[in-house]
């Protein structure tokens, strides 16, 4: 009987164990495909991964979502909603709103975006 529950414990595990690594891969950052429909829709024309232009850089950007409970929500708004992005010039102009038939290919960008 020990036997038995030992092993069902063990198979326990190993699924339990099996579907976080599974759960885990799935929601992880694909930065190949994040930097490929940032350029897809010009982002790099404002945004530079390491480097300010019109727009702050991401590794600016993502350390300061990232520290934001409501980081990601408010990070997704502003790509999607075509909110009043400010420039150093003083100027104020809608921010570009992301093209895609694909929830996940905005969600992996800000994703990526709050890992810098």
């Amino acid at each position: 009987m020990k036997h038995l529950y030992s092993l069902s414990l063990k198979t326990f595990i190993a699924i339990t164990l099996s579907v976080f690594c599974v759960s885990v891969h799935a929601d992880a950052v694909d930065p190949d495909a994040a930097k490929a429909f940032a350029k897809q829709n010009n982002c790099f024309r404002c945004h530079g991964v390491d480097k300010d232009k019109d727009g702050p850089a991401w590794n600016k950007i993502g350390p300061k979502f990232k520290g934001d409970p409501k980081g990601e929500e408010k990070l997704l708004h502003h790509l999607s909603s075509g909110e009043t992005a400010k420039f150093p010039d003083g100027h104020e102009e809608a921010h570009m709103i992301l093209k895609s038939d694909d929830q996940k290919e905005i969600k992996n960008l800000v994703d990526w975006i709050l890992s810098l």
